[in-house]
């Protein structure tokens, strides 16, 4: 169990006031979950009798994009480290941090590709929470089937537990084909025996699992058989980077969330013919950026989804 302050643990009390409030009505929060029988008498329960939630929260990033320089966002030098400096300044520390990808920009020259790595993993060095996991994007792993990536960060897939959610992270990136391919899928297929079938199960991967915009290269090409192995469990929820915006979307009872990036909007999703970058605004650098904290109810199976911009006040 975390080891908070007075006032840390008066906030988490806020935050759980916050995450009931938006169940009600309230409009500031994505709420994620599923509303079936079990989780709405999880739900009932706890508050009848006052039962402490086991709850926590973490925070995504993704898409940092670290190397690249261009018109999309001439401050790239500096959008990463201002997004390190907003989660150093949250009040209540977040249990753990997620960077969902493209944690680097491509590049053809392998020492290059290296360089900006270990210049991304200084940078991030500077957060304050541990632990942080690390997952590849096409930019990280595709050119070279993952090998830089996991010299300085570490496999390219893995599962974790955190306080009753089982975590899943899925690499469909270094596969050059955009593929997660047999051998991992047999591994998350040995992974995911070891769960209940009710249990809570969180999937963090980089392209989107479904056919989302298949022209811009944002689909996994046997993400489907990801999917169906996910579909007989019935708590599961994704969450990815990749479309550089803010995404919700449903297979089913699954839900897919998709995260904005640290560097530059792209397009709604096969809104114009191709996928480039939206144009930067002098007047609001940092549209469209910005990070997500995500809020665990573990009892009630759902999760609170709030997004936050790459500059926070007081950070």
């Amino acid at each position: 169990m975390r080891n908070v302050n007075l006032s840390q643990e008066s906030d988490m009390i806020d935050r759980r006031k916050f995450l009931q409030l938006a169940t009600v009505g309230g409009g500031a929060v994505f709420i994620s979950g599923l509303y079936g029988g079990a989780a709405a008498a999880n739900m009932a329960g706890a508050q009848a009798t006052g039962a402490a939630y086991d709850d926590f929260y973490f925070v995504q990033l993704s898409d940092a994009h670290w190397g690249f320089s261009g018109p999309p966002n001439p401050d790239a030098a500096n959008t990463l480290k201002k997004a390190v400096a907003s989660v150093n300044a949250l009040t209540v520390k977040p249990d753990f941090i997620v960077f969902t990808g493209d944690l680097t920009h491509t590049t053809d020259d392998p020492k290059e590709r290296r360089q900006r790595m270990a210049e991304f993993r200084s940078i991030v060095a500077r957060l304050d929470v541990t632990p942080v996991y690390f997952m590849p994007g096409e930019h990280d792993a595709a050119l070279d089937n993952g090998a830089a990536f996991q010299e300085y960060f570490g496999k390219t897939h893995y599962s974790f537990d955190h306080k009753g959610v089982h975590f899943i992270a899925v690499d469909n990136v270094s596969d050059p084909g955009a593929r997660i391919g047999d051998a991992q899928l047999e591994w998350l297929a040995s992974d995911l025996a070891t769960q209940a079938q009710d249990a809570p199960i969180v999937v963090l991967t980089h392209r989107p699992l479904f056919d989302l915009a298949p022209q811009w290269d944002w689909a996994t090409r046997d993400g489907d058989k990801a999917i169906a192995m996910l579909m007989p469990y019935a708590n599961v929820t994704v969450f990815y980077g990749h479309i550089h915006q803010e995404h919700h979307h449903q297979t089913g009872h699954i839900a897919h969330h998709a995260a904005r990036s640290l560097i530059f909007p792209l397009p709604a999703p096969g809104s114009q013919e191709k996928r480039t970058p939206l144009p930067w605004d002098s007047a609001m650098p940092n549209k469209g950026l910005g990070f997500r904290e995500v809020e665990a109810d573990v009892d009630a199976k759902r999760y609170a989804l709030q997004e936050f911009p790459v500059t926070r006040a007081g950070s």
